[in-house]
């Protein structure tokens, strides 16, 4: 597979396969692609399904196959930001956001990833369930606004306010803790909690959370009767 990432602020990314290459994707993520496309429906397993519904995506995913030649497909972002290309290799997965996951080679297994500690799926800025890409293969993935990185090392750690870790290698932890002091707390205009991330590995940051633009736009839409 050959790819190129085009567009800004609304990116896209273009796929050109050799024949007999498939690609798998949630459902509606395919923007264009080539007659020769052939789509594919599929669960691929009961349990496989149900975590991938959990954990904010489609309970089924398309494969799409190149018929009889090469082919070429291509997969828009959602949201004003970026799209990030990552190679997974076995043993060294990644940790990505909720509704995170764009498309990717089909050797590339996505399935669901369950916080360990409770606070972080209680109060952490993506929820107690995230996403696990594993498996072998060039993934994409959406960013919310520009992607900055940063890779850590044992022991070291990044505070991250609500809704900004895109994805981290799943070789990182991460903790909830409350923002020290009540008056912090209180007037700040932080919120309540902080997410730490601990390396070793590679994190993901975004600039523009989906939430946070929510929370900014929400006062100059009327309220529903």
């Amino acid at each position: 597979m050959q790819y190129q990432i085009e567009g800004t602020p609304l990116p896209v990314v273009i796929c050109d396969l050799e024949a007999g290459e498939s690609m798998i994707t949630e459902r509606g993520s395919m923007s264009w692609m080539s007659p020769n496309m052939q789509m594919q429906t599929q669960a691929g397993g009961i349990g496989k399904a149900f975590g991938r519904m959990f954990s904010g995506e489609s309970l089924f995913q398309n494969r799409y196959t190149a018929q009889g030649g090469p082919g070429m497909i291509a997969f828009a972002s959602s949201f004003p930001g970026s799209i990030k290309a990552v190679e997974i290799q076995p043993g060294n997965g990644l940790i990505v956001q909720k509704s995170g996951f764009l498309a990717a080679q089909e050797e590339v297994e996505l399935s669901v990833f369950f916080q360990k500690k409770l606070g972080a799926g209680l109060f952490g800025g993506e929820g107690f369930i995230m996403q696990r890409l594993s498996g072998r293969g060039t993934a994409f993935i959406e960013i919310d606004g520009h992607a900055v990185e940063y890779e850590l090392a044992a022991g070291q750690s990044m505070i991250v306010d609500t809704g900004y870790l895109a994805a981290m290698s799943e070789s990182c932890t991460m903790e909830v803790v409350t923002v020290p002091g009540v008056k912090n707390m209180l007037f700040g205009g932080e919120g309540i909690f902080n997410t730490i991330v601990k390396g070793p590995g590679k994190i993901l940051l975004q600039t523009m959370p989906v939430s946070e633009v929510a929370g900014v736009l929400r006062p100059y839409f009327p309220s529903a009767k």
